[in-house]
């Protein structure tokens, strides 16, 4: 009786494995979609690209591609302006692979997918301050790396950005009559981005906005 029940058991687990078993069989080899995503990426298909790449990650993770093709379809989001996609792909294979010799390539990709997102000064700045983060990083870890070559005109852009942001929420708690508020942000201005044009913007306001919070306190 128990064999029997061990011979159904067994039967059920089979027909189970056949059940779920993916249907979509990989019938390329490991070059064969290295080639594929290469010439896919070649001619800007970057989708079909995304594809080959990720068939030969997940079929061969083993070969000798496999990094290769993480890396590239990190960068094929990018092409695609994809930018969140290729910044989790690109912060994958940082973690995955940190002494790799593409890590500061990597660290400046994140940048720039931080800094295509930068809008106008009224709009959220976070793009720029993360596009900031990853330029210094960029620098402090691989000063000499050729990538680190543009990060200080990036990195003042950023702070162009980020201290237009602060100067343009000041003047708006100026406006609205915020005057302690917009006081602390024109300090703010002063002291962490010295040099600016929107420091001396915010320097010569802080007097005016002193006055104005004198006045409406005596009212």
């Amino acid at each position: 009786m128990k064999q029997f029940l061990c011979l159904i058991c067994l039967a059920y687990l089979i027909s189970g494995c056949a059940l779920f078993d993916n249907p979509r069989r990989m019938d390329k080899t490991a070059d064969q979609l290295a080639a594929e995503g290469s010439s896919a990426f070649m001619r800007e298909k970057y989708k079909a690209a995304i594809t080959a790449y990720t068939d030969l990650k997940d079929w061969y993770p083993f070969s000798r591609y496999a990094i290769l093709a993480e890396l590239k379809i990190a960068d094929a989001h990018f092409q695609l302006k994809e930018y969140l996609q290729a910044i989790a792909a690109y912060e994958q294979f940082e973690n995955m692979h940190p002494r790799n010799e593409a890590i500061p390539y990597v660290i400046n990709q994140i940048g720039l997918c931080w800094f295509h997102q930068i809008d106008t000064v009224d709009r959220d700045i976070t793009p720029a301050k993360n596009a900031m983060t990853q330029f210094q990083r960029l620098m402090e870890q691989f000063p000499d790396n050729e990538y680190a070559q543009e990060a200080p005109d990036r990195i003042r852009i950023c702070i162009d950005k980020i201290a237009g942001h602060e100067l343009y929420v000041a003047k708006f708690y100026m406006k609205t009559g915020q005057y302690t508020a917009a006081r602390k942000r024109f300090e703010h201005i002063v002291e962490f981005y010295p040099g600016t044009p929107q420091s001396e913007t915010a320097l010569g306001l802080i007097p005016e906005c002193a006055a104005l919070a004198e006045a409406a306190e005596k009212e």
